[in-house]
C-alpha cells in the first residue's frame, strides 16, 4: 500500500492546469458508440483505470478499438457477442450501472463485477426498475450487490418515477428505453447530470425532456456514429481551483473544460464562499466547453442543500474549503454520499476531525466549524476523492494520505500537477 507525503507549499502559484479528461463522458463515449453501425473517433479518451476497464468492456462485446496517438476509433460490432469471461468494470459505478442498461436488452448473458470497493456498491435501485419492465437481473443480495448477471430479453415501455436524482440511475434507464417497445417516460426529483442526454441527442436520439421528466423514443435505426473531442473534467480541476481558492495570491486556469451547468455548480458554490471565479464559453456541440479561472478569496462559510445530484463528486473537495472558512458550514440532504466509493460522510468527517476541525455528522450530512487544517495522517478508504481533497489540504501544513492507489482510477496525472506547486513523496511498494 502506497502512501502520499505532502509538503507545506513555499510560496503562491499562478498556473494553467492541464488536468485528465472527463471521465463521465469518456465512459459514455466508449459505451455510446456501440450504438452505431459505423466508427467513431474520439479524442482525448481518459487513460485512467476505470475507463480503461470500460473500454476492454467494448473490446470484449465485440467491438474494434484502434488506439493513436491522441485518438481512438471504436468500430461497433454488427452484433453484440456474449463474452466467456466476467465484464470487470474495476472500480466505477458508472460503468456497472450503465452496462446493465445497456445489455439488458441485448441478446446473451453477461456477468459485471469489479473491485472490492465497488462490490459494496448499491446496485438495486438499476436492478428493480430495469427487472420490473422485463429486464432478468440478479446478484447477491437479491441483486444489489456485484456480481452481476444479466440476461438480455424484450424489454417493455414505462413511466417510471424515481425517488433519487441519480446519472447512473436514469442513465441505465434511458439506455434500456432506447430498445423498450413503445415511447418511455423518466422523471427525476430534481435534474441530474444529463451528459447521457445531451450527446444521445447529438447523435440523433429521439429523446426530450421538460421539468426534470424525460421522453425516449426507442430506435428505428443506429445512431449516429460520435466524433467527439473530450472536455477536461472538471470535478479533476476542482481539487486545484480548491488550492487556488486557499492559498493566497494563488490563481488556477482550466483549459478545454466542461461547462456543463450540472458539472460547475461546485465552482459557482466556491464563489459564493468568496473566491475569484470566471468563465469563458469557447463552444457548444455536444456539450458547452470553455476556460475557468479561479483566485484566491478570503472564503466564509456556506449552508448546502440544494443541487447536490450536481456536487455529489465536488463535496469532499469542498470540505476543505469548508474547513478553512470563517464560520460553520453545512451541508444537507446528501445521504447519496454514503453510497460512494466510501462512505463519505464518514470519510471527511473522520478525516477532519484528524486534521483538529470540528466536526458534527449527521445522517444525511456535516456541519464544519472553520478554523485550521493541521498535518495528520489520512485514511482515504480507498475512495480516490477523499485521497485527492486531503492531499489539497496538505498544501497549508503538510498531510500524509494512505492508500492512494485508488488515485488512478480517476486521475493519473494529479500528482504529477501537485508537484509543480509543492514538493511530495510517495511511500511504499
Amino acid at each position: 500500500m502506497k502512501s502520499l507525503i505532502v509538503k507545506k507549499i513555499k510560496k503562491p502559484f499562478s498556473k494553467n492546469f492541464e488536468v485528465s479528461s472527463d471521465k463521465s463522458i469518456s465512459h459514455r463515449c466508449a459505451i455510446f458508440s456501440l450504438l452505431s453501425d459505423k466508427p467513431s473517433v474520439i479524442e482525448n479518451y481518459l487513460n485512467a483505470e476505470d475507463t480503461l476497464h470500460t473500454l476492454s468492456i467494448v473490446e470484449m462485446l465485440g467491438a474494434k478499438v484502434e488506439r493513436f496517438e491522441n485518438k481512438i476509433k471504436i468500430t461497433p460490432p454488427k452484433k453484440i457477442k456474449e463474452p466467456p469471461v466476467i465484464l470487470d468494470c474495476g472500480n466505477s459505478g458508472t460503468a456497472i450501472r450503465l452496462f446493465m442498461g445497456f445489455l439488458s436488452s441485448k441478446d446473451g448473458f453477461f456477468v459485471l463485477h469489479g473491485d472490492k470497493y465497488l462490490a459494496k456498491r448499491p446496485m438495486r435501485r438499476v436492478s428493480a426498475p430495469l427487472n420490473s419492465i422485463g429486464a432478468k437481473i440478479d446478484g447477491r443480495d437479491n441483486a444489489n450487490l456485484s456480481p452481476i448477471a444479466v440476461r438480455g430479453e424484450r424489454l417493455k415501455a414505462f413511466d417510471y418515477e424515481s425517488k433519487i436524482s441519480s446519472a447512473q440511475v436514469k442513465s441505465a434507464m434511458i439506455l434500456a428505453a432506447l430498445n423498450a417497445d413503445g415511447v418511455s417516460f423518466y422523471k427525476e426529483p430534481h435534474l441530474s447530470r444529463d451528459h447521457t442526454e445531451r450527446m444521445l441527442r447529438g447523435m440523433g436520439a429521439d429523446i426530450r425532456e421538460k421539468d426534470c421528466k424525460i421522453e425516449i423514443h426507442p430506435l428505428k435505426s443506429p445512431l449516429k456514429p460520435l466524433e467527439i473531442k473530450i472536455p477536461s473534467d472538471p470535478s479533476s480541476a476542482f481539487f486545484f481551483a480548491i488550492a487556488a481558492a486557499i492559498i493566497p495570491n494563488s490563481k488556477a486556469v482550466f483549459k478545454n473544460i466542461s461547462l456543463n451547468p450540472t458539472r460547475v455548480e461546485a465552482f459557482l458554490v466556491l464563489k459564493r464562499m468568496g473566491a475569484k471565479v470566471d468563465f469563458n464559453l469557447k463552444e457548444n456541440i455536444y456539450e458547452p466547453i470553455g476556460e475557468i479561472v479561479v483566485e484566491y478569496g478570503k472564503l466564509k462559510a456556506i449552508e448546502i442543500s440544494e443541487n447536490i445530484s450536481w456536487l455529489i463528486d465536488e463535496l469532499p473537495a469542498l470540505s476543505i474549503a469548508m474547513a478553512v472558512s470563517e464560520g460553520v458550514s453545512v451541508v444537507k440532504n446528501a445521504k447519496e454520499l454514503r453510497v460512494k466509493e466510501s462512505d463519505r460522510i464518514k470519510s471527511v468527517v473522520e478525516n477532519l476531525r484528524r486534521c483538529a476541525i470540528k466536526v458534527k455528522e449527521f445522517e444525511d450530512g456535516y456541519e464544519i466549524e472553520g478554523g485550521e487544517i493541521k498535518k495528520a495522517k489520512i485514511n482515504s478508504f480507498g475512495d480516490h476523492r477523499i485521497a485527492m481533497s486531503f492531499a489539497i489540504a496538505g498544501l497549508l501544513n503538510g498531510m500524509e494520505i494512505e492508500d492512494i492507489e485508488c488515485i488512478e482510477t480517476s486521475f493519473p496525472n494529479f500528482i504529477e500537477l501537485l508537484e509543480k506547486i509543492s514538493e511530495v513523496e510517495i511511500l511504499g511498494d
